[in-house]
This record gives C-alpha cells, structure tokens and sequence, in this order.
C-alpha cells in the first residue's frame, strides 16, 4: 500500500463499499437484492461523510471545561448528516419492503423480469 492509501482507508473502504452496493443494485433483477445494495450505497456514503468530518486531535463538540473555541472541537455539520441521511434511509427502505410486499402478492415473484412479462399479459387481457 502506498502512503496515501494507508491514510485514506475509511475513505477507499468506502469507495469500495459503493462499488459493491452500485453493482449490486445493477446487476441483480431480485427486488429484495436491489433493496440490499441501496443500502450498502447509503451506508457507503454516510462512511465517506463522517470520515471526512472527522478531525485528527478535536474532540466532539460538545463543551468540556469551559473551552469554547471552535478550533478544538470537529464540525458538527457532517455528524448531522449522517444522522439525518441514516433516518431517510430507514424511511426509504421501509416503503420500499412495503411495496415489494404489495408486488410479490400481486405478481407472485421477486424477479424484475418475471414482473414485467405479467404486467405486460395483465395489459392484454
């Protein structure tokens, strides 16, 4: 490993992660597969997200001994982020296994492929 690369990791952990989540959401015709790799993605992103708020050296934001300079604590900002994005993407995940439920009681299948060929027979009849 170079030296970039060994100072970088969560960073390449992270790049790694939305590879995996992206091919995943891809190349999988499986709603339940597809639902998986969204999340990898968000979790992905969220990593990328609180490694690059962190700072080497501060302390969370939150006053200790009276010190109030911004200069020792890290930015609150990304921490927020996070934890907004992590809400919206439970929020997102729920409404998308409540409608795969709903698509799998209609069609009788998870394929994306399979879905649409019965669509596609609904529409004739």
């Amino acid at each position: 490993m170079g030296p970039n690369l060994a100072l970088n990791v969560e960073e390449v952990a992270a790049v790694i992660l939305f590879g995996i989540g992206f091919t995943t959401l891809l190349l999988h015709r499986n709603m339940i597969k597809k639902i998986i790799g969204l999340n990898i993605m968000d979790t992905s992103v969220y990593l990328f997200l609180a490694a690059m708020g962190y700072i080497e050296g501060r302390a969370a934001p939150i006053v200790e001994n009276g010190v109030t300079d911004a200069e020792y604590y890290i930015n609150p900002i990304p921490s927020g982020l996070v934890l907004t994005g992590i809400v919206v993407s439970v929020s997102v995940t729920a409404l998308m296994l409540a409608l795969t439920v709903r698509m799998y009681r209609r069609y009788h299948s998870l394929d994306l492929d399979e879905i649409l060929i019965r669509m596609q027979r609904e529409e004739l009849k």
